[in-house]
């Protein structure tokens, strides 16, 4: 077990119990930045990522908007599954361009001119949802793109937070089913280093929904998550920008 992965899985876990998204998010990122190679990124982060949905799902599954989930499920996971097997073989950096994007999303809740692009920009969702599953199989960055989208629709947090976790865990079970079968990738979710981070993560899950979560009112929750997107927007402009 490593201190540096602990405190990232810490952190992340707060902002996934939030927002459904997070752990890939930000702990993808921050741990390509220390020089972690992709795929151990992958089969570390995913199953942490997939037991916190799977806790936010239980406790609000009858709040997820299944006409969302489903168009994600039919135009986002086939792209997944077969640009996270050619991104084995090729290295894309696309942080270039989601980084703006999600600055752009995030004043939306700012500014009305922003609000009328990104109106224009979303009115072919079946496009987006085509295009979020090729970022997320090329970069594991594609929750970036699904919580805008969820923020676009303005749902109210209890209807985004689930529904950001249904297609996330999803996203989480097409990725390890890929490693699985294309890359021979032994992914043991009982050992110990796995089970550790879990329980962590579960664990802050459980605390942030009680002491944070519960406490935001939906106006507030789409203040906070803007500022959220506009972070995650930073931090991949910046990613790119130093890679």
């Amino acid at each position: 077990m490593h201190a540096d992965i602990m405190i990232i899985i810490a952190i992340t876990a707060v902002i996934q119990s939030l927002f459904g998204a997070g752990i890939l998010l930000f702990g993808t990122t921050l741990l390509l930045l220390l020089d972690y190679p992709f795929i151990d990124v992958l089969t570390l982060l995913l199953p942490v990522s997939l037991a916190v949905n799977l806790m936010q799902i239980f406790q609000h599954h009858s709040h997820i908007d299944f006409n969302f989930y489903r168009k994600v499920l039919l135009l986002s996971m086939p792209p997944i599954s077969v640009f996270l097997f050619l991104i084995t073989h090729v290295r894309f950096n696309i942080g270039l361009i989601i980084g703006p994007f999600l600055l752009l999303i995030a004043a939306k809740e700012f500014s009305v001119a922003a609000n009328r692009a990104i109106n224009r920009l979303m009115q072919n969702q079946s496009i987006y949802f085509v295009m979020m599953g090729v970022v997320h199989g090329i970069s594991n960055l594609g929750g970036s793109l699904l919580t805008a989208i969820v923020h676009h629709h303005n749902y109210p947090k209890d209807m985004a937070r689930a529904t950001v976790a249904a297609c996330y865990s999803t996203f989480a079970c097409v990725q390890l089913l890929t490693l699985w079968l294309f890359e021979q990738e032994q992914i043991n979710l009982a050992s110990n280093e796995s089970l550790i981070y879990m329980t962590v993560a579960v664990l802050i899950f459980g605390l942030t929904n009680e002491t944070v979560y519960s406490q935001i009112n939906k106006e507030k929750y789409q203040r906070i998550f803007a500022i959220f997107l506009a972070a995650s927007g930073i931090i991949l402009l910046s990613k790119s920008l130093s890679a």
